[in-house]
């Protein structure tokens, strides 16, 4: 028997509550056709967030794949459940407030290190290094999430560690991609302390190393932070394309040589792409991840 919403509780045409009702097998579903509207209605609702301008009724159902009474019919449903609206005056049809409210409750539910954790490990496997996480605070990165290699000779700033912002690699990559009067915030209070003698401090050289990282799509820490120590770090971004993260493999120079550079990049950024896209963020690197691995092959040590 099929069901329907009343009064915002489910019940059948006659009234009997839903926990009356006998659920519906798979079989029985995809029999009526729900689940093929389900999948179509989708279709819809996925096409409209790529056009925040909207798409007209033809457009859409072109886009979609459906005869305009059908993609009118699924809008019709939608925009009763405020999924989608319709502008008359300019005749398109647009996401609707119920579609933002179902979106903002995932990002409201996200936890940022419990979605990197399986790519962060994944990553480590690959590189073989020491995977981490860490976000901007003012003029410093702080470190959210590590994942440790197993082997020796490995880097010991934990969860909670802070480094200076122009001599990591995260630190660096988000300078490289925060908005300008971020950007421009941090170089008011940044402290720019060498320690060693590889760590830049000169703000005209800094802001060069930036727009190289810009260009890249990753930043290098060549022992700018420790003697002996290097980082290769990307960017992961938020759904309105905002700079929010960053995650880095760290090692010895032992391992981390010149001849690995280019594949570890590859891997991390292929790493900081895979963890935007599980926030619903939205890539702002020129470079393709996938290009970028293909082109550096397996990592070899």
């Amino acid at each position: 028997m099929n069901e329907m919403l009343m009064n915002g509780k489910n019940v059948t045409p006659c009234g009997i509550q839903r926990q009356d009702v006998r659920v519906p097998s798979k079989e029985v579903l995809r029999s009526s056709g729900q689940v093929q509207s389900l999948s179509r209605a989708l279709k819809l609702l996925n096409a409209l967030a790529y056009q925040p301008q909207g798409m007209s009724l033809s457009e859409l159902a072109r886009e979609v794949g459906l005869p305009n009474s059908t993609a009118h019919r699924l809008l019709t449903t939608l925009q009763n459940e405020r999924y989608v609206r319709f502008d008359n005056e300019r005749s398109a049809w647009m996401i609707g407030v119920q579609a933002f409210q179902v979106g903002s409750a995932f990002i409201r539910s996200r936890d940022l290190v419990q979605i990197a954790r399986p790519v962060m490990r994944r990553l480590m496997l690959a590189a073989g290094e020491t995977v981490n996480l860490g976000i901007l605070d003012r003029c410093e990165v702080i470190y959210l999430a590590q994942v440790e290699t197993k082997k020796m000779m490995r880097t010991i700033t934990g969860p909670g560690g802070r480094a200076y912002v122009h001599a990591s690699g995260i630190g660096k990559a988000l300078l490289a991609f925060a908005p300008e009067h971020v950007r421009e915030q941090i170089f008011q209070c940044w402290d720019p302390r060498q320690l060693t003698m590889r760590t830049i401090t000169d703000e005209a050289q800094l802001r060069e190393e930036l727009d190289k990282i810009r260009q890249q799509g990753y930043a290098l820490d060549d022992e700018e932070t420790a003697v002996g120590l290097r980082c290769v770090a990307s960017v992961i971004f938020d759904e309105n394309a905002e700079a929010i993260a960053g995650v880095s493999v760290s090692g010895p120079t032992a391992r981390i040589t010149d001849a690995r550079l280019q594949q570890l990049a590859a891997l991390v950024m292929e790493a900081a792409f895979d963890i935007t896209q599980e926030i619903g963020g939205r890539w702002q690197i020129s470079q393709n991840p996938a290009e970028a691995l293909n082109q550096a092959g397996e990592v070899r040590e």
